[in-house]
């Protein structure tokens, strides 16, 4: 036997499994290519663009104050929003797999709503439902609180276009989970919460990160639907992506692209800190 039939032949040596459809090489080649024009060139420019400001010049963009609260606004709102939808997330999830209820295919198609809802429209409809004359925004203003123009009102808006993803994440986890498990420790003598606890939330975490990132990375660079009820007022109720527009309408390319710079470089690091948590939960069950 010679070596190129030994290398062929060895199972550790092999790179790829054999597959019935032919055309490996075509589609390797077009994924790549693919993945080169719609992702990699654009983040290699994005890359690049700063340091035409050289290394001063992007450190005195992105930390002008206006620039940094933008960030923190952005950042931690995506962040409070993300928590607030993987708690009520798994209750509605769980409600729509475990239960049966009058209007459950009105309710349950009302999630995706946000998915279908223009990010403008969605924005226009949430300042004039918390605004001060709205139908909630009226009676919390009595309250003394308000919520449009406000960082509070962002947070409602990136709750409202990150709820779906954590929804749909967890349905069909929840729906193919076996019930087995769960009799088994009821009959053992597991109190409602000890299953909760040891037996649900271990098989749910994984998929419960997942949904997470994902209403988080949606909610980071969210928009159209933040602008309208933010009041987009400078060091109160500004976001990054709004900093962005407004660069790029002066014609300040490299400061915009220094701005998603550091977006692009601090969703690449929480998102990956969040991938290995899931990957840690994984390896344990």
């Amino acid at each position: 036997m010679n070596m190129s039939s030994a290398v062929a032949s060895s199972p550790r040596l092999r790179w790829r499994n054999p597959s019935v459809l032919p055309g490996f090489g075509l589609t390797l080649g077009f994924t790549l290519f693919y993945l080169s024009v719609v992702v990699l060139v654009p983040l290699t420019a994005l890359l690049l663009k700063p340091w035409t400001l050289g290394w001063d010049g992007v450190v005195s963009v992105v930390t002008e104050p206006r620039v940094l609260h933008a960030l923190k606004l952005s950042f931690g709102g995506a962040a409070i929003a993300a928590i607030v939808n993987a708690v009520f997330g798994l209750l509605l999830a769980w409600t729509l797999v475990r239960y049966e209820f009058p209007l459950k295919r009105f309710v349950d198609a009302l999630i995706d709503l946000p998915f279908a809802l223009p990010t403008a429209v969605a924005g226009i409809a949430l300042s004039a439902l918390y605004a001060e004359n709205g139908w909630v925004g009226g009676p919390l203003s009595g309250l003394g609180l308000k919520i449009a123009y406000t960082p509070l009102g962002v947070i409602v808006a990136l709750i409202f276009i990150g709820l779906p993803f954590v929804v749909r994440t967890l349905e069909p986890v929840l729906a193919d989970m076996s019930l087995d498990a769960e009799e088994a420790a009821s009959t053992l003598g597991a109190t409602r919460f000890q299953i909760l606890r040891r037996v649900v939330l271990p098989a749910l975490v994984p998929a419960l990160i997942t949904g997470t990132t994902l209403a988080f990375a949606r909610a980071v660079g969210e928009y159209g639907s933040v602008i309208f009820i933010a009041g987009n007022l400078p060091m109160k109720s500004e976001i990054a992506p709004l900093l962005i527009i407004i660069k790029l309408q002066q014609f300040d390319y490299a400061g915009a692209a220094a701005i998603g710079l550091v977006m692009l470089l601090a969703s690449f690091l929480i998102i990956l800190a969040l991938n290995l948590l899931q990957s840690a939960f994984a390896a344990r069950r």
